[in-house]
């Protein structure tokens, strides 16, 4: 594998999309060949699974152990048609969210039993890790505001935005926990600062994993 895999992670409305965007436009400058790629989906099976998830009125009353199952199903079809092709090729991996969301929503979030959840994403990802995980924090009022303001431009109710204030509290712990844990891998950045800061903050620490 000579290639670079690169995951962000956040709660809703910290500018995963956006800067994943920024960044792939500023790899590409400099010769890179990227790959951006968004989890659940990322293939036509994933895209199923993520409607299922996210919008389908049939999903509506999903149990927390289903949600965990799909996210990992649609991940495990993922990583061998897309991911494990494009890192042996030498590509950069952009993902938007990977398994660090499954920790932080279905265990943290949903409280699921955290070593289940560890079992069912080490069978879905195998010895996959992400070389980089940027973890975009905004405060939670802000995040509220920005889910808000989308839902207005929605055709489709969105399962997760709808959760309470109690649940997205507990993802934010639990992408703390992640980040204390393994701070080698996981860079937190200040989402609220102004876009060309973080856009900036972003790729300086994309150079310095490419350096290594």
């Amino acid at each position: 594998m000579n290639g670079r895999f690169i995951t962000f992670e956040g709660t809703e409305g910290c500018g995963k999309s956006t800067h994943i965007k920024l960044l792939a436009e500023r790899l590409v400058a400099l010769g890179h060949k990227v790959k951006t790629l968004r989890e659940p989906g990322g293939t036509p099976l994933g895209e199923e699974i993520r409607h299922l998830l996210k919008h389908a009125s049939a999903g509506r009353d999903m149990t927390p152990e289903t949600e965990l199952f799909l996210m990992n199903a649609s991940r495990a079809q993922l990583i061998r048609d897309v991911i494990r092709p494009a890192l042996d090729a030498g590509e950069i991996v952009l993902c938007d969210r990977f398994f660090d969301s499954t920790t932080a929503y279905q265990g943290y979030g949903r409280q699921l039993d955290l070593n289940m959840v560890r079992r069912v994403v080490d069978l879905a990802v195998g010895p996959l890790r992400p070389h980089l995980t940027l973890l975009l924090q905004v405060p939670t009022a802000l995040s509220e505001a920005r889910c808000a303001n989308r839902k207005r431009h929605q055709a489709e109710p969105d399962r997760f935005e709808e959760s309470d204030r109690d649940f997205f509290k507990r993802v934010e712990h639990g992408f703390a926990t992640i980040a204390a844990a393994e701070p080698e891998r996981v860079r937190v950045i200040d989402s609220s600062k102004p876009l060309e800061i973080v856009s900036s903050e972003i790729l300086r620490c994309a150079e310095q994993l490419l350096r290594r």
